[in-house]
């Protein structure tokens, strides 16, 4: 029996809820005063967030989720049971435009399931990009999860319509890729992320006589790993994740805690980890890139190279690494401000301004709006002191979360 568009909507929408990149920030300014529909700030678009912390302002929808692929780690491999539909190219269309005119969202997230060949479906993919962009005028942003093993010219042309590329790693190990995704292949992969830098890198050079090439993909690339479908460890994970920031220059490595699929269970009677997990992959992360740590300083806290489920990766080193503390708020460099429990960039930023107004106080740091009752054992301040706080047995407890009451029922 055909399926209407409503249940298409229905089974395509939940379908996408595994696919995590749909981070808008970094693309074009666009605006629809001159003629077109829709908009796309430069610094992103205004998302809703659900309670576990994913995007809902998008469109986010798949395409189809039928797949001649067999990856083991996947609701909508070819030999699961879940029910299938299929949305065609105008379907796409017509749903993100009248989705927009009625204000439910503010651009498109489109991803997919490998139909006929992944040429076919990134074919698809672009025509409706390309619909939107040229035939409509849609000017809100448009994100495609793009087909690796497609031709590089059509990973080229769907840079030129959207506003951000994902080519997705799937798992952190080559080995374990060839254990449960027999059918891709991560060199292929690299490469054509690869293709995707040197496009971007490409389109941002003039020409001899000044002219710019096409815009292409100009919030970036990134990328999604499943976290838990495999044994390994944090370390692997944040390590592989390193190396993709900085051989492809991408934007972010989204983390996605595996879900165990019933039907896949004697296959996989592997790690299955909690969201909590998912959720020290990107603190740590975050840490990595912008706080100035390093790999075997946030992992080396535990022999097994995971990080700590209880506390947050900054906390648990800051716990392994006493001896540093309590650093003087009033003379401690920048680097180690930041390696403060409670202290985030932008306030070490002010409490940076602060100082050349003379010490800084308990008040000057409630007021600059730091966790002071997170960092009070790692800091000294003129009218702070935090004593023996700091080699106290018992500091971890003050800050494991409490003890909870589990439900018989």
């Amino acid at each position: 029996m055909k399926k209407t568009l409503q249940e298409k909507l229905a089974i395509l929408s939940d379908a996408a809820k595994y696919d995590a990149s749909c981070a808008s920030s970094g693309t074009t300014r666009r605006d629809s005063k001159a003629g077109g529909l829709g908009s796309s700030g430069g610094s992103g678009i205004c998302h809703a967030y659900t309670p576990d912390g994913r995007c809902i302002s998008l469109l986010k929808i798949l395409m189809t989720n039928f797949c001649i692929y067999d990856c083991v780690y996947c609701i909508n491999r070819v030999s699961s049971h879940v029910e299938r539909a299929r949305f065609s190219p105008e379907e796409v269309i017509t749903l993100t435009l009248e989705f927009y005119r009625r204000n439910y969202i503010e651009g498109l997230f489109l991803s997919s399931g490998i139909i006929r060949s992944p040429d076919d479906t990134m074919s698809d993919m672009i025509r409706i990009a390309r619909s939107l962009r040229v035939e409509h005028g849609f000017k809100g942003y448009i994100h495609l999860k793009s087909i690796p093993e497609a031709s590089h010219d059509l990973l080229k042309q769907a840079g030129l319509f959207a506003d951000r590329l994902s080519i997705n790693v799937e798992l952190p190990t080559d080995s374990s890729m060839k254990r449960l995704a027999p059918q891709k292949q991560p060199d292929g992969i690299r490469a054509a992320m690869a293709g995707f830098r040197q496009n971007r890198d490409a389109s941002r050079e003039r020409s001899v006589t000044g002219k710019r090439p096409p815009r292409f993909a100009p919030a970036g690339q990134s990328t999604q790993m499943i976290v838990g479908a495999d044994g390994a460890n944090d370390r692997d994970i944040l390590g592989t994740a390193n190396q993709l920031y900085e051989g492809f220059k991408l934007k972010r490595v989204y983390y996605s805690a595996f879900s165990p699929i019933p039907e896949s269970s004697a296959v996989l009677p592997l790690i299955k980890p909690p969201l909590i997990r998912e959720h020290r992959l990107y603190q740590a992360d975050w840490l990595l890139r912008f706080y100035g740590f390093g790999l075997d300083e946030i992992t080396s806290a535990a022999p097994s190279g995971n990080l700590d489920l209880e506390i947050d990766p900054k906390l648990a080193w800051a716990l392994a690494n006493r001896a540093l503390f309590p650093v003087d708020v009033s003379r401690a460099a920048r680097h180690m401000l930041m390696r403060v429990p409670g202290f985030g960039a932008r306030t070490v930023q002010r409490i940076l301004a602060a100082r050349r107004s003379g010490p800084v106080r308990y008040a000057d740091l409630l007021r600059i709006g730091a966790r002071v009752k997170q960092a009070e054992p790692f800091i000294l301040l003129p009218d702070w002191s935090p004593g023996s706080l700091i080699d106290s047995a018992s500091l971890k407890a003050r800050y494991a979360p409490p003890p909870e009451q589990l439900s018989l029922f």
